[in-house]
């Protein structure tokens, strides 16, 4: 653009005037100006009814619940409406004007727009199929005296809670066929620390944890060829709670090198490289067959109960928490969630202290097509799985007509949506032994899409240092 400019005043110089010059250099500026007007002057005009009408304004409404939360949160709604919606990098415009833009985000939206389950279903097959096998990966050895072993070995029961899906991974993957003895075979390298034990382990704790990784990096760089001949790039490890992604803060080197496996998958925050590392689904584990999920019998729109610990979920409640067509409850239900996950079209996943909650594969579980309200949440399998396809993902922004959006989906693009959520379902389970496509078989195709495309080999004296 400066080019362009220079060359029309150098122009102008030689062939006009020097005052129609001026003004010939000015032109483009001012014709941009102008247009840029017109379509914010055309935004405002046909979008302020929706957010000027009291009857649609359902953020700004007053509600009765709005004084019981405030008692209960100790940051206001206004705040988290303000710090929600509105950007100091857009001062010139009105807060008013910026929430009447947001229209666009969602309710002209086409949120319905792709069909197909996967990306390349036929290239994900035959890849699958060759992942299965000749994938090979190491696991560092521990022996059960090692004064760690509840850290580095797998359990020897079945996962519970709201972590699980990191230990049923190390569960499962210790006793896979795709573990090799021999190091020289491996495609990558595991380190087999449990962030969840270390967590709960006095020895350690939250605030140990950095040292513990550093020391153990430090080991087996010196005891094994491995680690150094990457620099960690062929290494990886699993974390399901949010604080795995520091875990690696006091090695530099091994932060931006080894390859996470996390559930909180933000792409927002440093050190979460969505190319290298691998979103895993939080799932909270279950031993039944899937309930019937009949959508014939879902009366209710959607969906969400959950504590109020961010601004997205403030936003949420003050929208839509007197709504007869959204259920949205703060705090926990006194009747099992089943019930509702069971009565709604939608269920609502609202970011809290971090992207990731079990509601998405709770929602999948029940056959309730998921809502992504989720800024940044870089979607587990997202490599594999078209989530366009069965879930719709809407902005904080919208909020405010997330009934709209939800509503003008119609019959044939719901239907279209709960099947997919029916037949994704598989990629969200946990099983052991594994089954073919559940979430162990994802998460290793994931990891086999990371792999390193050409294999560093050691000289054989260097093979068994």
């Amino acid at each position: 653009m400066a080019k362009s400019s220079s060359l029309c005043y150098h122009i102008s110089q030689h062939r006009f005037s020097t005052s129609f010059g001026g003004s010939f250099f000015f032109l483009p500026l001012s014709l941009a100006i102008s247009t840029f007007l017109v379509i914010f002057l055309y935004i405002w005009c046909t979008n302020s009814n929706l957010f000027t009408d009291p009857q649609n304004n359902h953020y700004q409404e007053s509600s009765p619940k709005s004084s019981l939360l405030q008692q209960m949160i100790p940051f206001s709604l206004e705040k988290a409406a303000e710090d929600m919606f509105y950007s100091s990098r857009s001062a010139p415009l009105s807060k008013g004007n910026q929430w009447s833009m947001a229209n666009p985000f969602g309710l002209y939206g086409n949120y319905v727009n792709n069909t197909e389950l996967y990306h390349d279903e036929d290239f994900f097959l035959q890849d699958y199929k060759e992942m299965n096998r000749s994938l090979k990966v190491f696991v560092y050895p521990h022996s059960r005296d090692d004064p760690f072993a509840s850290v580095l070995l797998p359990v020897d029961y079945d996962p519970k809670g709201h972590y699980a899906s990191e230990l049923y991974f190390k569960k499962v993957l210790s006793k896979s066929h795709f573990i090799t003895k021999n190091p020289s075979e491996a495609d990558l390298f595991f380190l087999p620390f449990s962030i969840v034990e270390m967590r709960h382990d006095p020895r350690i704790g939250p605030e140990g944890m950095q040292d513990f990784i550093k020391d153990y990096i430090f080991n087996i760089s010196h005891k094994y060829p491995y680690w150094n001949r990457t620099d960690g790039a062929d290494h990886f490890y699993v974390a399901c709670h949010s604080i795995g992604r520091f875990a690696m803060d006091k090695v530099f080197s091994a932060k931006f090198n080894v390859i996470q496996v996390v559930c909180s998958s933000s792409y927002f925050v440093a050190g979460y490289i969505p190319h290298k590392d691998a979103s895993m689904p939080q799932i909270w584990p279950r031993q039944r067959d899937p309930p019937n999920s009949a959508s014939s019998k879902r009366k209710q729109l959607a969906f969400f109960a959950g504590t109020i610990n961010s601004p997205a979920r403030l936003a949420l409640i003050q929208a839509w928490g007197n709504d007869t067509d959204i259920f949205a409850h703060f705090e926990r239900l006194r009747t099992p969630d089943a019930d509702q996950l069971l009565g709604s079209k939608f269920c609502l996943h609202v970011k809290g202290f971090e992207v990731n909650t079990a509601r998405v594969a709770d929602a999948i579980y029940y056959g309730c097509v998921p809502v992504i309200l989720a800024n940044h949440y870089d979607l587990p399998f997202g490599d594999i799985i078209n989530w366009k396809s069965f879930s719709v993902v809407v902005h904080y922004m919208d909020i405010p007509v997330l009934k709209n959006i939800l509503q003008r989906i119609s019959l044939e693009e719901y239907s279209l949506l709960q099947s997919n959520t029916l037949k994704v379902r598989k990629h969200f389970q946990w099983n052991d032994p594994p089954t073919d496509y559940d979430a162990f078989y994802t998460t290793m195709y994931e990891l086999w899409l990371r792999r390193s495309s050409v294999r560093v080999r050691l000289s054989a004296s260097m093979e068994f240092m």
